[in-house]
């Protein structure tokens, strides 16, 4: 809409951040006037003789007569008397016109809208010329709110100077509609907001009363009325929650009525608590499978001390580090219930973990993480910190072999991340004495590389190449699929 009114209009920043408060906040007024409503804005450079639409909202609670998009349409103002009329003279005019691109007659209702003493734009109300709605007490109260706002636009206070922030929960008219007076006494309640008041216990008719009289908190109707702008709160009666929005009608900066739409959110809410609970079970759960895991570690640990064979010995420390690497992927699991975990605060401890189990008299190995991958599925996380936690301990294992002489080896690990489209690359390259000569990945036979290339290959569904460059440079090349579920 800013682009559209920039290239094509003469409006200033501030009539145009009116605008867009406008149409943020006017799905209220097609739903009370059961008609569709268009804004627009003269062409500056075609002497105000057509017309650009900048927006459009459809009804709810009728029937549209646009179903296809007119945003960006142009059109003259001989198909638009009432929009022409309201904005050269500044008069609320009403009469009959073309349905815009068709031969169909539709009521018109040309409301200009004011900013700062100005007609900045206009809003039309266009409706069919025989109403699919028998006219009611609900249609004439809609109506008759509608005509206030209408007023108000043309003033210039709507819409309201402090800005809304529509909630998904937000109530719409057609959840539940009380008019009000200006003494705050109601004068209509809507079907499916008296359904709202007696789910929450109010059973009592409240025409003529104020609904603190009913028991209803009366608290956002004081504060719309007082402020003289709009109140969103959520309000809770027993087992019952319903959120209540709250508008003033006013006219010469006196409050002459308002509405007060409802929504019953209680099901909402009892979802959102059944989903807190959840979240809270599932994290549980992440918390005790890692809490398990390392008290695997730690008997395999105890276990390992009291062997004898320095084969077996070593086969159960291997095991034992690659359950404290599916540990870790379970920690940062247990910090958050969702299934997308943050890859970067699972590789530097990976690292860290490795370094500590490497330092001894005879290596100095030292160990740096460079990049970024962001939030990964939690189904490829613990296979590629199983990876990385193999080819990390792989270099510390066989690229320093100990010094004939004695003397501490020093050495130097680089992990390399990057992410590129849905591409994750991984890099572990070190510095220590490259591969052995006619090294072959494919039948190489040691355990750790067998299930690093079976964990990249089978279950991540990636690739790995290694090079002997001033050492051993392992690269992981691993698709990212993220399902739409898991952005939302």
């Amino acid at each position: 809409m800013a682009e559209l009114a920039r290239r094509n209009t003469g409006l200033g920043e501030a009539d145009l951040e009116h605008l867009q408060r406008l149409v943020a906040s006017w799905r209220v007024l097609a739903d009370l006037s059961f008609s569709d409503l268009i804004l627009s804005v003269p062409l500056a450079a075609d002497g105000d003789r057509r017309f650009l639409v900048l927006g459009q909202v459809r009804p709810t609670t009728g029937q549209t007569l646009y179903p296809d998009d007119l945003v960006g349409r142009i059109f003259g103002g001989d198909e638009r008397p009432q929009v022409e009329r309201a904005w050269r003279r500044g008069d609320d005019t009403s009469g009959v016109a073309s349905v815009l691109g068709t031969t169909q007659n539709a009521r018109v209702r040309g409301v200009p809208v004011c900013h700062d003493g100005r007609v900045i734009a206009v809003m039309s109300r266009e409706s069919t010329t025989t109403s699919g709605r028998r006219p009611g007490e609900l249609e004439r109260h809609y109506r008759d709110v509608f005509d206030g706002f209408a007023r108000m636009v043309a003033d210039g206070t709507f819409p309201f100077a402090r800005g809304e922030v529509e909630l998904e929960e937000a109530p719409r008219v057609g959840d539940g509609v009380v008019v009000l007076g200006a003494d705050r006494r109601v004068r209509f309640v809507s079907p499916n907001a008296v359904s709202a008041l007696h789910r929450m216990g109010i059973h009592a008719s409240t025409t003529g009363l104020e609904l603190g009289e009913v028991g209803f908190d009366p608290t956002p109707v004081d504060v719309a009325y007082r402020t003289q702008a709009p109140v969103m709160v959520e309000s809770q009666r027993g087992d019952t929650s319903v959120v209540v929005h709250v508008m003033p009608l006013v006219e010469d900066a006196t409050v002459v009525g308002g509405i007060a739409m409802l929504r019953d959110v209680t099901d909402l809410r009892h979802r959102d608590r059944m989903l807190v609970t959840k979240d809270a079970t599932i994290r549980e759960i992440h918390h005790r499978v890692k809490n398990n895991l390392q008290t695997i570690a730690a008997l395999l640990r105890l276990q390992g001390r009291r062997l004898q064979s320095d084969e077996a010995r070593s086969a159960l420390e291997e095991s034992e580090r690659r359950i404290r690497a599916i540990a870790v992927v379970h920690e940062t699991l247990s910090r958050d219930a969702s299934d997308v975990v943050p890859f970067d605060d699972i590789v530097r401890p990976l690292a860290r973990l490795v370094e500590e189990a490497s330092v001894g008299p005879e290596t100095r190995i030292s160990f740096s993480v460079q990049g970024h991958v962001g939030d990964l599925p939690g189904e490829m996380a613990t296979p590629l910190a199983v990876v990385l936690n193999e080819l990390m301990q792989n270099a510390v294992d066989h690229a320093f072999p100990v010094r004939a002489d004695g003397a501490p080896v020093d050495g130097h690990v680089r992990v390399s991340l990057l992410r590129s489209g849905g591409t994750l690359e991984v890099e572990v390259a070190d510095d220590g004495v490259g591969l052995p000569a006619g090294f072959d990945l494919e039948v190489a036979s040691g355990l750790g590389l067998s299930i690093v290339n079976t964990l990249v290959t089978t279950e991540l569904g990636g690739t790995m190449v290694l090079h002997d460059d001033h050492g051993t440079r392992a690269v992981l090349r691993v698709p990212v699929v993220v399902s739409e579920e898991r952005r939302a």
